[in-house]
């Protein structure tokens, strides 16, 4: 029988009282009754940051449905409420899930309201657990002329040419026509871009004021088109620009729909060839933007789609390195905070090469991919980590032991933030228990297993995790 949440709240302030008085480990009184409920997420500097001004933290999963009737209850594959209670007690608080230009405008000029609906359920179910969401704009491949998904048909006047051949994703964006198709996207020919403004402004004012909403992505891994060979082996800072301007111009449709959602810019998907962005070269306006880079080891996609030898695994440590030397120049520059919003392509042997550098930059992932009932077992020991969820203050140093599951945490707390700092124990790393110890501060461990962490003083807090 479980008991009613304002009886259980009552239970852990006595006994946060009691403990006190009988000078057992410092624990702090007892947090407000929701510290983990989901509030609306805003960027402050390079921060992402919920409403009590707590730098927040994701921990995700894609969930990306490409073919239609997409993100349809029951399907099989759309996350659901059992999901949602997995990929929380695995402690994420995050999932990408993936929208289609196609499914929201499927004829020209008219968006899909019921589209939009199911998104929202899905949305609210996982806000339910304490799980927000990313609306991934995705595409693979451009349109369905090409085998791919995202762009619906009608948008694009491009076709494959006669006899042209396909040989499907990745290399089929290497086809003149596809580039000449990407091309029109980069031109706004026929208005391709004002309808796909159109159809993300509809689905963020369907989603405005739903708490659980992390941010709308504007568009999945953008190919630069015939400027593609514009862009090796430096980067192209001429079509960046112009990307840019077509980010800008879809960001303030979204605007019309919901002015304070987070936007996510993902650079050109020539990052994920080893090549630099130039995004912010031309100063980013929106205030509410967040940069989505990938994080992808191209000896790992070779073996994975090519059958290229896997012992070409040796080298992602070297090219993983210069993916986050340009996450690190792309954040100098525009000085708004970063997601790694796709990893790992379920090949367990390459995820540390992110998700360690990730944390010693305290920079949020989604891990790619996670399909309704799917085991995570096979990687739980590397994605099921101890982390801050939220930070009531200026995080600092972070580290994670993944073979021992020894953990610390220093953080510069805020007087200003009365919620606690919130930190989840991984539930596979300590199989008999773990030990906590804080300094600078006091903690309580939450019904749910969490620890909420508040400051003695303006010193720094440290708390540090070990398995017994």
């Amino acid at each position: 029988m479980s008991l009613p949440r304002s009886i259980v709240a009552l239970i852990v302030t006595i006994g946060a009282v009691v403990s006190s008085t009988m000078l057992v480990a410092p624990q702090a009184s007892a947090a407000p009754a929701d510290p983990l409920a989901v509030s609306a997420l805003h960027t402050r500097g390079t921060s992402i940051v919920d409403a009590a001004g707590r730098v927040v933290l994701n921990h995700g999963v894609n969930n990306v449905d490409k073919e239609a009737p997409y993100i349809k209850a029951g399907d099989g594959f759309t996350v659901t409420a059992a999901d949602a209670a997995k990929l929380a007690g695995y402690g994420f608080n995050s999932v990408r899930l993936g929208v289609s230009f196609d499914a929201l405008m499927p004829t020209k000029g008219d968006v899909d309201e019921d589209y939009i609906g199911r998104v929202t359920a899905v949305v609210d179910m996982l806000a339910d657990h304490g799980i927000r969401t990313l609306l991934d704009n995705h595409q693979d491949g451009m349109s369905s002329p090409w085998g791919g998904n995202g762009f619906p048909a009608w948008a694009v006047k491009s076709r494959p040419l006669p006899g042209e051949p396909n040989p499907g994703f990745p290399l089929y964006y290497l086809m003149p026509s596809m580039n000449a198709a990407w091309d029109e996207v980069w031109t706004n020919r026929n208005g391709i871009v004002d309808h796909l403004g159109t159809a993300l402004k509809a689905l963020a004012a369907g989603l405005k004021g739903h708490a659980g909403v992390m941010g709308i992505e504007l568009l999945n891994e953008p190919w630069p088109g015939t400027a593609a060979l514009t862009c090796f082996p430096i980067g192209c800072p001429l079509f960046d620009v112009q990307y840019q301007n077509t980010m800008s111009k879809l960001t303030r449709y979204v605007r019309q729909g919901d002015p304070t959602v987070p936007v996510y810019w993902e650079p050109n998907v020539t990052w994920n060839q080893m090549m630099p962005s130039y995004m912010g070269l031309k100063r980013i306006k929106d205030r509410n933007v967040v940069i989505a880079p990938h994080d992808y080891c191209i000896p790992s996609q070779l073996a994975i789609y090519l059958g290229l030898p896997e012992s070409l695994r040796s080298l992602c440590s070297a090219q993983q390195g210069l993916t986050w030397t340009h996450v690190d120049e792309v954040f100098r520059r525009t000085g708004k905070p970063v997601v790694i919003t796709e990893f790992g392509d379920v090949d367990a042997t390459v995820l540390s090469q992110t998700l360690d550098r990730a944390d010693k930059r305290f920079v949020g992932w989604m891990y790619w991919h996670y399909t309704s009932g799917q085991s995570l077992s096979g990687v739980a020991r590397q994605l099921v980590r101890t982390y801050p969820q939220a930070t009531a203050g200026r995080p600092g140093a972070m580290t994670f032991d993944t073979a021992t599951g020894a953990f610390s945490f220093t953080y510069r707390p805020n007087p200003a933030i009365s919620t606690p700092t919130v930190i989840y124990p991984s539930s596979v790393h300590y199989p008999n228990g773990y030990t906590v110890q804080v300094t600078g501060g006091q903690y309580v461990t939450a019904s749910d297993g969490r620890l909420h962490v508040s400051a003695e003083g303006a010193g720094p807090v440290t708390v540090s995790v070990t398995a017994k």
